[in-house]
């Protein structure tokens, strides 16, 4: 496809944040039984809020146990801009209870689903009418391709945090160094691998729910994954499998994991007396 444009068309849906937090143990324990549960109570309606706008609504945040040395909790978000989830870490920041964490890390993006095989078939249409790429024509099919698929995607775009027991993050890149670099490879290579890439992916949906998101622009890496699953063990089979997926073997570069246990809101104050 030497005459279309080299960039897929995407649709993009939530936005993301990931927050991962030092707990300050040694000050905890020098406070008062009183303070602790005023601090407690206070953390517990701020997060429920964060977490559910109503009672029957879905869940846009979550909390998470992490485990290892990278943090002791996890906190993700799914909101509709980034406004709101600005707002989100100023609320948190108003709670006595964020005096107690240290902010070791974080992650912005916005979901994502990358469309090679649509974006292939609108662009060959396209020419076939006659339309010259970037043309009020050619942008209105793109716009009809996009609209068609947003619709049929809606809830891959906007989904609840999954309700699964572990979470495992990490971002990612696509190699582009001298030898070995993803955005030179033609269209028509790259659809071909991403394809085979999802058929790994999708033998692996009935036992972990994936959520891809976009990061060029906001953060330091292109792009972060989220597995949710009720048994962690799902989380080294796919990845491991997936390193032999030649997109994978080749072009893929990974940062660091993160992982955690799912922590109730309503446990928060076992959790703060070691247990889970």
């Amino acid at each position: 496809m030497p005459d279309h444009p080299p960039v897929p068309l995407t649709l993009e849906g939530s936005w993301l944040l990931h927050q991962f937090f030092r707990f300050d143990w040694k000050a905890w324990r020098c406070c008062a039984q009183g303070e602790r549960s005023e601090t407690v109570d206070e953390a517990v309606a701020t997060l429920q809020k964060m977490e559910r706008p109503g009672a029957d609504a879905p869940a846009r945040s979550a909390l998470y146990s992490q485990l290892g040395y990278k943090g002791d909790l996890m906190l993700v978000h799914f909101r509709d801009s980034l406004d709101e989830l600005n707002q989100i870490e100023l609320d948190l920041a108003q709670t006595r209870f964020f005096d107690f964490l240290d902010q070791r890390h974080s992650y912005v993006s916005v979901i994502e689903l990358g469309l090679y095989e649509s974006s292939r078939k609108t662009y060959e249409a396209a020419s076939e009418r006659g339309f010259a790429a970037h043309s009020p024509e050619w942008n209105a099919e793109v716009d009809a391709t996009l609209a068609r698929q947003a619709e049929a995607m809606k809830t891959r775009l906007f989904p609840a945090v999954p309700d699964a027991k572990y979470l495992s993050f990490y971002p990612m890149d696509r190699k582009r160094g001298e030898g070995v670099n993803w955005y030179t490879v033609p269209f028509a290579e790259r659809q071909r691998m991403m394809h085979e890439h999802g058929l790994i992916g999708r033998r692996y949906g009935d036992r972990v729910r994936q959520i891809i998101s976009g990061s060029i622009g906001y953060d330091d890496w292109e792009w972060g994954v989220d597995l949710f699953a009720d048994d962690p063990l799902v989380f080294k089979k796919l990845i491991y499998e997936m390193r032999f997926d030649e997109v994978s073997a080749v072009y893929a570069l990974f940062g660091q994991f993160f992982v955690g246990v799912r922590l109730e809101l309503e446990k928060l104050e076992n959790w703060l007396a070691g247990k889970l």
